[in-house]
């Protein structure tokens, strides 16, 4: 242990027994993606020192503004900061919430240390408002800093990154809970069962997600947080996200089936990520952070930005501070049972249906837009009560008593741009579902064969709801094209991949969503028809995304 990485500030017996320095001492190669690969592998993950070097390398190399305070700045500040709290444990700053500061194998000495490192930080970041996630950042430098006022400059770097493509630490309120929000979206998505588990034994949905930092910065045993902070100061924010879901599909492997020991399923999956070691090991949750397959970055980004819009213009800011957690309106609470009514679904079943729906939507109330029994059955009466309005929710109970529907992103006005044709236009968000006699759920996927991505010929439109299953063998987009979601509707970016998901005429509406299985039905509001009721509810809420 004499390694400078390990110094005064550190437990070393209870050190020894978390990362034995058995790995290289040297590092040959800095080229990008060499380094990614041995992140990713756990090249410097037992060598506390090659770790050490490579943080050094790491974080010195990361764009940063102009004025960035560094370990000079420390020296000068720290008495003076410090000095103004007096006597028992220095408080920590406002931004980080209350957080506790993870332990990490630290001594008393390095306990204090992170916390004056965390004022200082505060004295020279005004404009931080809300960061949780700092203090297990610098308990984690600190094992790796010479001494203090090094562990302030790496985390200064890492605050003051410039990079506008490499996306760090949220440092607002604002940014954090539009990560929340994010990261709800891609489990919505990609954690299809284990979201399904969350709305069964949870009332509020967003609240379970809005824990994902915590697992990661603070609730992770050391040596699986330093694997993790191994790759994410390499490939940057988006790592977290993927942890963060593997995290929850070995959560939903491993109790599926099984009763939760609480009553707050909150606090179960804080208690596995604390033992995950009895699960899982390091090298096994990122493997299976790393096969999930996800967005390009840059649709991380436009997710993101259209979640803090959303956030926004509910009132949020960026100043925000986390006191303002109690006016965040959750997914589930969205839907009141006093403010809602339907022919078609009850008010557990609506939930259920709002926790699909895109989270920065789901933040609102659902407005009823058109209902058969108060409007009739005209399509054009249908055109001109949903028209103007967008996303919608239609909901259609069959003469079977069967319940299905769809979440359509885009104005059905959009269909009045193909001069009186049939065209397709909507976003890969569009998804149909159906609720009786089961649950399922269908959503938009790339396929392999793009000539059967063309209009279907379809029967006559007398037949209200003709489902239409073809299987069909789906796999990954390209990493350089953009998929419709959210691009073309949003963010005025040119999609490149044909957008087939909405078409409506005079004498039907088509909904087709190329999915795992994909699922046409054709709509026909006729007196005639085999449905016994429709409602379209409006599900954003008077929201401008």
């Amino acid at each position: 242990m004499d390694s400078p990485g390990y110094n005064c500030f550190v437990d070393r017996e209870k050190m020894d027994a978390a990362i034995q320095d058995l790995g290289p001492k040297e590092l040959s190669c800095m080229e990008l993606q060499e380094l990614k690969q041995l992140a990713r592998q756990g090249h410097w993950a037992r060598s506390y020192t090659l770790r050490g070097k490579v943080y050094q390398r790491l974080i010195r190399d990361i764009p940063c503004r102009t004025v960035t305070p560094d370990a000079s700045v420390y020296s000068d500040i720290v008495g003076k900061v410090v000095g103004k709290h007096s006597g028992g444990s220095l408080p920590l700053p406002e931004f980080v919430d209350s957080t506790q500061v993870p332990s990490y194998c630290l001594n008393a000495r390095g306990e204090g240390a992170v916390r004056k490192v965390l004022l200082c930080i505060a004295n020279q970041f005004p404009d931080i408002s809300f960061c949780p996630a700092l203090p297990a950042v610098v308990a984690l430098l600190l094992h790796y800093s010479i001494d203090e006022a090094e562990c302030f400059e790496k985390a200064c770097r890492i605050l003051a990154c410039n990079d506008p493509s490499k996306k760090l630490i949220d440092q607002s309120f604002l940014a954090f809970e539009s990560s929340c929000m994010t990261f709800g979206d891609l489990v919505n998505k990609y954690c299809q069962a284990a979201h399904k588990l969350m709305v069964a034994v949870s009332e509020d949905v967003l609240q379970v997600y809005s824990d994902w930092q915590r697992w990661l910065f603070g609730e992770l045993p050391l040596n699986y947080f330093a694997r993790v902070f191994d790759v994410f100061l390499v490939e940057g924010y988006k790592v977290l996200y993927r942890v963060a879901l593997a995290i929850l599909k070995f959560f939903h492997k491993v109790r599926a089936g099984q009763p939760l020991e609480s009553d707050n399923v909150r606090q179960d999956i804080r208690m596995f990520v604390k033992d995950i070691a009895k699960t899982v090991s390091p090298e096994k949750l990122l493997e299976k952070a790393f096969a999930i397959r996800l967005f390009s970055r840059k649709e991380i980004q436009l997710l993101q930005m259209a979640n803090e819009k959303a956030l926004q213009q509910k009132g949020i800011t960026v100043k925000q501070k986390s006191v303002s957690l109690s006016k965040r309106q959750f997914v589930h609470l969205a839907v009141h049972a006093e403010n809602f009514c339907s022919e078609i679904v009850s008010v557990k079943e609506m939930r259920d249906i709002w926790s699909w729906v895109p989270e920065r939507f789901a933040l609102c109330q659902p407005l009823l837009l058109f209902s058969s029994g108060q409007h009739g059955y005209s399509l054009t009466r249908f055109y001109f009560q949903c028209e103007g309005h967008e996303p919608t929710l239609l909901l259609i109970k069959t003469t079977q008593k069967e319940v299905c529907g769809a979440y359509l992103s885009t104005d059905w006005s959009e269909r009045n741009k193909f001069g009186g044709k049939l065209g397709f236009f909507g976003t890969g968000e569009c998804f149909v579902f159906r609720l009786q006699p089961e649950v399922q759920r269908y959503e938009w996927v790339v396929i392999k064969h793009p000539e059967l991505n063309k209009p279907t010929s379809f029967m006559s439109s007398e037949a209200t709801i003709t489902p239409s299953l073809f299987s069909h063998s789906v796999s990954s987009e390209p990493p350089d094209r953009l998929s419709p979601f959210l691009a073309a509707r949003h963010f005025n970016l040119p999609s490149k991949t044909e957008s087939m998901f909405m078409a409506g005429g005079s004498d039907c509406l088509i909904i087709d969503c190329w999915m795992h299985r994909c699922v046409t039905w054709l709509l026909s509001f006729t007196r005639e028809g085999r449905f016994i009721h429709s409602e379209v509810l409006l599900a954003g809420g008077g929201l401008q995304v």
